[in-house]
């Protein structure tokens, strides 16, 4: 490292030798060995891990190597020195901090003299990452070329000439990213992975007659992916990331889609990427009954705890000249008994059911539900 670091080390003669001089009578540089190889791990999202390996020329007896960062952000309890090539008899002794300096004193001890590879490793902030994806889509929708990209940002007061970065998953990179500066950088794709385009209505968001809206309303739109094996991914949990999306417009060139946040996906799990609105399907709901069950009065006669009975009608149509699947998502608040259903549904938690209406090409379809709410006051 070029900026700030520095590597010095010096011979004690003999084993007698403080383990922390004042810093004015330290020997600084002697020798400055060169990196041999140097790693930068990303698999922690709130710090970088660097490894970097050296060659130290050990005298025979006590040596003292001199490592300070002076400028560098680096957090000095996770500094840690490794011996790789004789760990039986090469041995660190200590390990001092001299006073108001950033820096170190590492003791090492070797009965004969070495030339001896030992890896340095540290936390260091201020160098950190966001991952992004971009996605392709042809003109039918079926498949996603999915690539990733790295942007790495280098604001910890240290130089990297040429470092292997490596993240969880995807390639490893050999690449220099000097201090103050930001790179983008390809490190994992996948093509043609299948997807399914989704739209989604939940009763609570989008309005129950999107004609009497005061503006243009649309479903959302997703694309959904699994991170599964089957699906051509599945070796490693996906960072969350910014993803764009664009698609093939059938003349040689790409319009975009939409741009969407997902958040860090488990191998096996699903993950979806909004897309947009769309008009191509209209969900039109209204309930065609809400009708009262007293179930107790007071002395006056007036009711006071009453049940509900209650239907809801929902009118689906796809505008499409293609198959499509739609997402219904509906809320029954608190405690109910369904008497008749025309669609199966999935019951999310104890007030939310979801159904999944595979709808034909201009298909219009009716759901109606028919239930009953207990004990409301």
């Amino acid at each position: 490292m070029r900026r700030a670091l520095i590597l010095c080390l010096s011979f004690a003669m003999g084993m007698v030798m403080p383990l922390s001089p004042p810093a004015e009578a330290r020997i600084k540089l002697v020798a400055l060995p060169q990196r041999e190889a140097t790693v930068v791990r990303l698999d922690n999202p709130s710090y970088t891990l660097v490894e970097e390996e050296r060659i130290l020329t050990l005298q025979k007896g006590t040596n003292q190597v001199d490592f300070s960062w002076k400028g560098v952000h680096i957090d000095p309890d996770s500094i840690r020195l490794k011996i790789l090539d004789h760990p039986e008899e090469v041995k660190l002794i200590s390990v001092a901090y001299p006073p108001d300096e950033a820096a170190l004193l590492w003791e090492v001890y070797t009965p004969r003299p070495y030339n001896e590879r030992v890896r340095i490793s540290y936390l260091l902030s201020n160098l950190d990452r966001l991952v992004t994806y971009e996605g392709l889509v042809p003109m039918d929708e079926r498949t996603m070329d999915l690539k990733s990209y790295i942007v790495l940002r280098n604001f910890s007061g240290e130089d990297f000439d040429n470092v292997t970065i490596r993240l969880d998953y995807g390639e490893s990179l050999q690449k220099g990213i000097r201090n103050e500066e930001t790179k983008r950088m390809l490190f994992f794709t996948r093509a043609r992975l299948p997807l399914e385009k989704v739209f989604t209505w939940n009763d609570r968001v989008q309005p129950w007659d999107p004609e009497k809206a005061a503006r243009n309303v649309g479903i959302p739109v997703y694309y959904t992916l699994s991170n599964t094996r089957e699906r051509g991914l599945g070796e490693h949990a996906l960072w969350g990331g910014k993803v764009r999306v664009y698609q093939e417009d059938g003349h040689g060139s790409t319009i975009f889609l939409g741009e969407d946040s997902i958040d860090l996906v488990p191998v096996g799990e699903k993950f979806r990427i909004y897309i947009g609105d769309s008009r191509d399907i209209v969900v039109t709901q209204r309930k065609m009954r809400d009708k009262r069950i007293v179930k107790e009065r007071n002395s006056a006669g007036r009711p006071v705890l009453y049940d509900t009975d209650e239907v809801i009608e929902a009118r689906i149509e796809n505008f499409k000249d293609a198959p499509a699947a739609l997402i219904l998502i509906e809320h029954i608040p608190g405690e109910w008994e369904m008497k008749s259903c025309t669609h199966p549904y999935k019951l999310k938690d104890f007030q939310t059911l979801e159904f999944r209406i595979e709808l034909k090409p201009k298909e219009k379809v009716t759901l109606t539900m028919h239930y009953q709410r207990r004990n409301l006051r």
